[in-house]
């Protein structure tokens, strides 16, 4: 059986760890985090009124 592995236990078994080995935990876990971030980071939403607007510039370009 799996044991679950919660934050408190991680947490636990880092403090175990020595200084130079917690820094490179920390350098070998942040670029994971940053993908991440970035994947789960939520787009932002444009008004109708502005993606009107854009496409309302457009066609007037093409007709000129």
């Amino acid at each position: 059986m799996i044991e679950s592995v919660t934050l408190e236990k991680v947490l636990n078994l880092a403090k175990k760890l020595s200084p130079m080995d917690r820094i490179r935990l920390i350098e070998q876990i942040t670029p994971q985090i940053k993908r991440d971030l970035l994947i789960t980071a939520p787009q932002p939403y444009q008004s109708l009124k502005g993606i009107c607007h854009e496409e309302a510039q457009d066609i007037t370009e093409i007709s000129k």
